[in-house]
């Protein structure tokens, strides 16, 4: 059936009335090199451990691949924009950099509250409407299809970028078998600046619209699994979840109004800054408990840890060593083997005496390979020539 575009702008006003801060229609065949580019990021291997995008990557490519009724598809966007600036604790060294979506609630709950609540009223306005809801966790390429309806472009760093709101918007998707009046889609307008690009700690983006996740700090503490590569560790900082240098620095950033941001994502006091000693002491139900109702649950205790040894291992506290050297007895390999790494930064003569005890006892070979890093290398071959003299001599 076709709607009348009074439906749109009530469609429109309904949104904002559920705390959406941005609504653009787009028809379902409006974004055709999705598909192109997302099968050659693919191929480059970029996407790393996410092997969920290959799975369903012949779904991700077009709205009708994923539901072949659908006819038009509202783009809508909530703001999160953050009252101070996110890069102001890159210098204290003692505590962990959470990146601002994370800090309040699982946006994941809020949006698709909100998201159900519109469809509610699309069904209710127009009868015998089919929809679907989608929030991040379905195989829809949000950002392509936001530029289609007019809540922005995709800016250098890939992100979504609005005039109106900055950097900041959560993305979420109603898939309709109604034939909406599309909005105009929006077009670049990052001319010739190069901030996001610059501000990269880790260079994650080997040309402009291109990113390589294998080296972006979001990818690396959160989809990661496995120890973080050594060529990133310094990079990383104290940074624990996530990374918001590249959306940051972006200039439209001057035009997003904090107040506009929905009141489930102010930061909540416990995760604005946390200290990184506390943060190494966490077992599995500390964890849970300190981080229910927020997206940090999904990563677990484990690389929570990891990440909080790396930012200890940069930041040059000795204060924090009774933790780090505790945590070279964790049953988790990933955590030793970062509490390793973060004993060498801290502490290197340390670090060579207990490679020399642990090397051999050491039963995972990642492990085994950070004790046998840097001045470690030399003084576990010393223990292990020593001890091979000494059964011959025996």
């Amino acid at each position: 059936m076709t709607a009348r575009f009074p439906v749109e702008q009530a469609l429109k006003a309904q949104a904002r009335a559920l705390g959406f801060a941005a609504c653009g229609i787009a028809r379902a065949d409006a974004a055709p090199e999705t598909a192109t580019r997302l099968t050659q990021w693919l191929d480059d291997g970029a996407h790393g451990d996410m092997l969920w995008m290959e799975e369903r990557a012949h779904q991700r490519g077009s709205p009708a691949s994923l539901w072949p009724e659908v006819k038009s598809v509202i783009m809508l966007g909530m703001s999160y924009a953050p009252p101070a600036d996110p890069l102001a604790l890159a210098e204290e060294g003692g505590v962990g950099r959470i990146s601002v979506y994370a800090q309040g609630q699982d946006y994941h709950d809020i949006v698709k509250k909100a998201l159900k609540a519109l469809a509610r009223w699309l069904v209710d306005t127009v009868p015998d409407t089919n929809l679907k809801v989608f929030v991040d966790t379905a195989p829809v390429m949000e950002k392509p299809l936001a530029e289609a309806a007019g809540l922005g472009w995709q800016g250098k760093h890939t992100n979504l970028v609005s005039r109106e709101e900055g950097s900041w918007l959560f993305l979420g998707a109603v898939m309709t078998t109604l034939d909406l009046r599309p909005d105009a889609a929006d077009v670049t307008h990052c001319g010739s600046c190069n901030a996001c690009i610059a501000a990269c700690p880790t260079d994650a983006f080997p040309a402009p619209y291109r990113l390589d996740a294998r080296r972006c700090i979001s990818y690396l503490t959160i989809e990661h699994k496995g120890p973080i590569p050594h060529e990133f560790r310094e990079g990383i900082g104290n940074r624990i979840y996530g990374c918001d240098d590249c959306l940051a620095v972006c200039p439209w950033n001057k035009f997003a109004d904090a107040a506009a941001a929905n009141r489930a994502f102010v930061a909540r006091a416990e995760l604005a800054a946390p200290e990184l000693s506390d943060l190494l002491a966490l077992d599995d139900a500390a964890f849970r408990q300190i981080f229910s109702g927020s997206p940090i649950k999904r990563i677990g205790r484990d690389r929570m840890v990891r990440n909080a040894l790396i930012a200890a291992g940069n930041s040059g506290l000795p204060s924090l060593l009774p933790r780090v050297l505790a945590a070279l007895d964790d049953p988790a390999p990933v955590v030793r083997g970062a509490a390793a790494w973060a004993l060498s930064r801290l502490a290197p003569p340390r670090f060579a005496e207990e490679a020399a005890r642990r090397f051999l006892s050491e039963p995972d070979p990642e492990v085994r390979a950070e004790w046998q890093s840097g001045r470690g290398a030399e003084v576990a071959g010393a223990f292990q020539t020593k001890v091979r003299q000494s059964n011959i001599s025996g």
